[in-house]
């Protein structure tokens, strides 16, 4: 029987959303073993002199605990 669990990540990007969401899941890595996928629950943009200089998502990311 496998026992999954969900960490909750934020990550942000100056270039896109498919950005962040590879450096959240990589940076999430690092410390967590056995990610096994990740679900967006929301997308954000940061905007300065009416340009979107930032892109966030808010990520639940699931993996199975040994």
């Amino acid at each position: 029987m496998a026992v999954a669990k969900i960490i909750e990540v934020t990550a942000e990007s100056a270039e896109s959303f498919e950005d962040a969401i590879k450096q959240g899941i990589a940076q999430a890595s690092k410390t967590v073993e056995n990610i096994k996928g990740a679900w967006v629950a929301e997308q954000k943009v940061k905007v300065e002199n009416g340009q979107v200089v930032s892109y966030r998502v808010d990520m639940r990311v699931t993996f199975v605990l040994k």
